[in-house]
């Protein structure tokens, strides 16, 4: 068989499979779109789920793909094996109650064995023990000899999650040798060692599982099958590892190009390159799906990657930012499949490096905390770092706990996971009572019951009223043929005009109305299978299924949503002109003539490329670009230059909103027919909300001229304060500032003449003691820069002096103590002073030889504490 690469091998499978009527797919995102099971897709057929389970119609009943893919339970693992990785690609044809186990056997055989040429001889194919169909598909159809078969038993060869679609499986593998062998003569299909190596998987999903064991036939039979291309590649490029092939190599060549290390040379060395190999890939895809750094969720599982790959490249002796570099290599190994690597390879490695910059600064000041705390562990004879010192290192310092653990480990020591985890979930709670101290407010979808084929029909791109017939109605958690006034309930519609929220767009608002029948609409959310649940209250009368309405949005604020959502189209093309085509949009709400706007930038915007983004942005709005809207492919989209919008989720079929030539974006929203419509778009905040993300908060429109308003009220009341006009208001700003400071410095002048008075008036009432002299007072209500001031003074003015100064105030004593250059000398310290004086007030103090500060708790004890004074010198004298 031909050596082919991991590239080649990915393009013969999909090309396979498209000549067997195949539609084609692009890997969906690592992020689940409407799957809030998953954090990360983790299997090829997982984005799929809702084709399977007939909950959406899939685009056709045939469908391949490679699904890129995030697997994360063994992350510990990797880099310690040669096989482990958190990465990989997945390789699959589909059938949505299409073909079956004949066509899908048949198809697998051919593609192995003509088109990749894998020996028979080779191949050996496991089936499910009671599946005597697919053992007589591939015995007498096929032409696999009965001595390649093996049948297996539930656990390996039988697909099922719970209640729910499931099936047999039937499973190929690939015989890599004897050398691979554990030398038992019973080694088969099966056994653990690494000689049969299983590559493709085939799912034969026939049955239903009511959850109790009983397995009934299912009306679609499904075909759901799923190869590593890793996998897959290893076994064509006869190599051990997926570290050995062609692209993932050359990955890890780059890397030890940067640190020196050669793979293969020190199994130490070897753990910390695979490791950085297999991370860099996961973190360059997940950055480039629009995962961002952080401490929660995927964002958490980004860091963590991102940080041990750091940390291995310190173990080779790397200490700068490299990855992003590596990031480079990952990008141009596998931008044929996806090209938007290529696209957003700015991005990309502004993300990595911001982050392993961040993570320098953690693990400098971390790691040196953690080895203090193992040597004082290892001092007290413990193998175990306490939950709260691991909890501290976390919370205070950033140091993830993971990495904590590893370090442990490489020492000999674990952590104490049941503190560390109580102290975080206490902290968690924490957290959610601040959030449900705010309110929250949560819609739930409502399953009506409704075939699944039936869909709202949505007008409102061109309409702001649709004549339209009630399909079904919720009320008090049940279906309801009628709602009666002050019922709130959600009502579905054959057609709609209103908006369902989406896409960072709020809904729109208004009635539905027949006769006397008023419901007001106050929410608007569409379902998975495409019906608009609008959400309210009948106003008056009755709203009944089957019967016919008018639907009415609010048509003035549906215009103020328009100026609002076109105008984030303007900001986000300001923004990558102004700062770089590394902006990336994180995130919107748009609401009428607000909007908030989140997107990645990696510093504060200046004021300066606030003003210039602002101007741009009106500059685009008065020059009154038409805004023009098509549906076209997403092929001819891409064409056209076209960003993607945060949130949305596209078709084969997108919408484009093109502003003139200065904006094209996909976007499903509604929008202006000009841009001159949105009126004046102001800037009011821009701050930051994440690693890596900043926030414009921005008015357009109405709001826009409220806020100009508001504003000129202001100046006008100021400039009434000032007794001048708004246009004089700098300058006599600028005058009054300067005439405060003037005031405040005679004042200050004038204090500070009386306070070294107060401090000569007290020097002449000294006691002498020896050859210094003694000064003790009692004061009130005399703050402690004062008491500085004063002490300040009599040290410099008596060299001999040892004073200690008391400030009475409600609760509490403030002490200063100041000893002379002489008294110094003499061996008296005012630190030694300061703590002996108010050890006697109930307090405590410290500080230099030459001025020493404290509190007392007790005022009723400070003439006892000044009498103290005296005698603390008259033993030091002695000494």
């Amino acid at each position: 068989m031909e050596q082919l690469g991991l590239n080649e091998l990915r393009e013969k499978f999909l090309t396979f499979f498209e000549s067997k009527g195949h539609l084609r797919h692009p890997s969906f995102p690592l992020v689940p779109q409407g799957d809030s099971s998953l954090l990360l897709i983790n299997s090829g057929m997982a984005p799929l789920k809702p084709y399977f389970s007939g909950e959406v119609t899939p685009p056709r009943k045939r469908m391949t793909t490679c699904q890129k893919c995030i697997r994360t339970p063994d992350i510990e693992r990797v880099g310690k094996t040669a096989r482990h990785g958190t990465f990989f690609e997945m390789l699959g044809n589909f059938s949505f109650g299409d073909y079956f186990k004949r066509e899908a056997t048949a198809w697998a055989w051919e593609f192995i064995t003509q088109v990749l040429e894998i020996p028979t001889d080779k191949l050996y194919v496991s089936v499910y023990q009671d599946d005597d169909e697919a053992y007589d598909i591939w015995t007498k159809e096929v032409g696999v000899k009965p001595s390649h078969m093996v049948r297996l038993g539930k656990e390996d060869n039988f697909w099922e999650i719970g209640a729910g679609p499931c099936g047999p499986c039937s499973e190929i593998y690939f015989d890599r040798g004897e050398k691979y062998g554990c030398d038992r003569p019973e080694c088969f299909v099966g056994c653990d060692c690494d000689r049969y190596v299983e590559f493709w998987n085939l799912v034969f999903t026939q049955f239903n599982n009511d959850g109790n064991g009983n397995y009934t036939p299912l009306k679609q039979k499904n075909i759901d099958t799923g190869m590593g291309l890793e996998r897959l590649a290893c076994i064509m490029q006869n190599v051990y590892s997926l570290f050995d092939v062609d692209t993932i190599r050359n990955i890890t060549a780059h890397v030890s190009e940067i640190t020196g290390a050669v793979y293969g040379q020190s199994d130490n060395k070897d753990v910390s390159l695979r490791v950085i190999t297999d991370h860099i890939r996961s973190t360059t895809m997940m950055v480039c799906d629009g995962v961002l750094p952080s401490n929660e969720g995927r964002g958490y599982v980004l860091r963590r990657l991102l940080r041990r790959a750091a940390r291995h490249g310190r173990l080779l002796g790397v200490t700068r930012p490299f990855l992003y570099e590596v990031a480079g290599t990952v990008i141009r190994e596998s931008r044929g499949a996806y090209p938007e690597l290529e696209e957003k390879r700015d991005y990309i490695t502004r993300i990595i490096r911001a982050e392993e910059e961040r993570f320098s600064q953690t693990i400098d000041a971390g790691l040196k905390i953690l080895l203090d705390m193992i040597e004082d562990e290892k001092k007290h004879r413990s193998a175990v770092l306490n939950g709260a010192d691991a909890f501290r290192l976390y919370d205070t310092y950033g140091f993830p706990i993971d990495l904590t653990v590893e370090i442990l480990e490489e020492q000999g020591m674990s952590a104490d996971r049941e503190g560390f985890d109580k102290l975080m979930d206490e902290q968690k709670a924490r957290a959610r009572a601040a959030t449900a101290a705010l309110g929250d407010f949560a819609w739930v979808g409502l399953d009506l019951g409704l075939d699944k084929d039936l869909k709202t029909e949505f007008t409102g791109y061109t309409e702001f009223e649709s004549p339209a017939k009630v399909l079904a109605i919720a009320a008090e958690n049940e279906l309801r043929s009628t709602a009666y006034t002050g019922e709130s309930a959600v009502v579905v519609l054959d057609r709609t005009p209103f908006y369902a929220e989406m896409g960072g767009q709020t809904a729109d608002t208004g009635t539905i109305c027949a006769g006397d029948m008023v419901f007001e609409v106050s929410d608007v959310h569409k379902s998975k299978d495409g019906k608009y649940m609008h959400s309210g209250k009948v106003i008056q009368g009755q709203i009944r299924v089957d019967e016919a309405v008018t639907a009415k949005i609010d048509a003035e604020r549906r215009r103020a949503i328009m100026r609002a959502h076109s105008s984030t189209h303007l900001l986000q093309k300001a923004l990558r002109s102004v700062l770089g085509t590394h902006v990336e949009q994180a995130g919107s709400l748009v609401q009428p003539d607000v909007l908030r706007f989140d997107f990645t930038h990696f510093s504060a915007v200046t004021p300066g490329e606030l003003h210039t983004i602002e101007r741009e942005v009106n500059r685009a709005i008065l020059a009154g670009m038409p805004v023009r809207v098509d549906e076209m492919p997403i092929a001819e989209a891409k064409k056209l230059g076209a960003m993607a919008l945060f949130g949305e989720k596209y078709g084969d079929v997108v919408r484009v909103v093109r502003m003139g030539d200065y904006s094209t974006e996909l976007c499903g929203g509604t929008h202006l027919d000009n841009t001159a419509k949105a009126g004046l778009f102001r800037i009011g905040s821009e701050f930051s909300v994440a690693s890596g993300v900043r926030r414009i908060e921005a008015t357009v429109g109405v709001a826009s001229i409220e806020s100009v308003e508001h504003d000129e009220e202001i100046l006008k009341q100021a400039a009434e304060l000032l007794k001048s006009t708004p246009a004089d208001l700098p300058v006599r700003a600028a005058q009054q500032t300067e005439e405060l400071r003037e005031l405040r410095r005679q004042l200050e002048r004038q204090q500070a003449k009386q306070t070294l008075g107060k401090a000569e008036e007290l020097l002449s009432s000294a006691k002498p003691v020896g050859e210094l002299k003694v000064l003790t007072a009692g004061l009130s209500q005399v703050d402690a820069d004062t008491l500085r001031k004063m002490g300040d003074f009599l040290r410099d003015k008596e060299d001999g002096i040892v004073a200690v100064l008391a400030s009475r105030g409600e609760d509490k004593l403030t002490f200063l103590a100041v000893c002379g250059k002489k008294a110094v000398e003499s061996g008296i310290k005012a630190g030694d002073l300061i703590r002996t004086v108010t050890k006697l007030a109930g307090g405590s103090g410290g500080g230099k030889p030459d001025i020493a500060m404290g509190g007392g708790k007790d005022p009723a004890l400070m003439e006892k504490a000044l009498s103290a004074v005296e005698e603390f010198v008259q033993a030091g004298i002695k000494k």
